[in-house]
């Protein structure tokens, strides 16, 4: 997985006195984990030198996805809104390119074992409900054998997790046979070294483009978006996806998955 250049700051997407929105790079950790005792560096260390303040991260990224993340600047703030989160009424929106052409549209309803960072929890206690709503924006075909057919076929969807298990998208994607490139842990091997090969993507393609909740101090809708990163466009344009991506993120939003709406 790259990383990103330890030099770059972050880029803030929102900042007001309780919170801050940055947009992750794909390849950075928000936080130390057991399994990546070696790395050094975290997005919640990255932001508080950048803000010269401390913060609290109130949901999480894979390390591999790329997008908007959203950090609490005192312990309540991160309190109220990471409750939102648990309870399921933030309202998200991933876009990721997937292996196959699924259908347009459809909803993976399927319940996930819990999960200690990349291994299941022995304390788990059977699986927990989750559910992805996903919508097909593009696809592709090229003429490339990468596995047992004569052509590969690739998509592009968007993606709207109703809930938040573990790796869930890329747990169902898996689960649907249209599993995320990029990913070392439930992908395809052969398509993630194509796309190496063929665009120089050695990320995982999937990327949070977009979070709505209620602010934790006036309950007022905040909507919270950022496109994805030059190295996720690079790849959607070379598969002449560029205005399909703009188009079907500026589309109409979704918001009653969270009982919100804009002001």
């Amino acid at each position: 997985m790259p990383e990103a250049p330890p030099s770059a700051p972050l880029s803030i997407l929102y900042q007001d006195d309780r919170l801050v929105a940055v947009h992750k790079p794909a390849g950075l950790l928000v936080h130390r984990t057991d399994l990546d005792r070696h790395e050094t560096r975290f997005a919640v260390q990255l932001l508080r030198d950048q803000l010269g303040r401390k913060v609290w991260p109130v949901h999480r990224l894979d390390r591999g996805t790329s997008g908007v993340l959203l950090f609490a600047l005192d312990p309540d703030t991160a309190g109220a809104t990471g409750r939102q989160f648990e309870a399921g009424t933030v309202w998200k929106r991933y876009v990721a390119v997937v292996r196959g052409h699924p259908p347009l549209a459809g909803v993976i309803d399927h319940p996930l074992a819990r999960r200690d960072d990349e291994r299941e929890s022995p304390s788990g206690g059977g699986p927990q409900a989750a559910v992805t709503h996903f919508r097909r924006l593009a696809t592709a075909e090229l003429p490339d054998a990468v596995d047992r057919y004569p052509t590969s076929r690739y998509a592009l969807l968007a993606l709207q997790p109703v809930t938040g298990r573990r790796h869930q998208l890329r747990r169902h994607l898996k689960h649907l046979a249209h599993p995320i490139l990029g990913d070392a842990t439930y992908g395809k091997g052969r398509h993630n070294r194509f796309f190496a090969e063929r665009f120089g993507s050695r990320r995982l393609l999937l990327a949070c483009t977009d979070l709505l909740l209620r602010h934790p101090e006036n309950g007022r809708p905040l909507y919270l978006q950022a496109p994805p990163s030059d190295d996720f466009l690079a790849v959607t344009t070379a598969l002449a996806w560029g205005p399909t991506l703009l188009q079907g993120l500026e589309s109409a939003h979704e918001p009653a998955l969270a009982g919100l709406s804009f002001i």
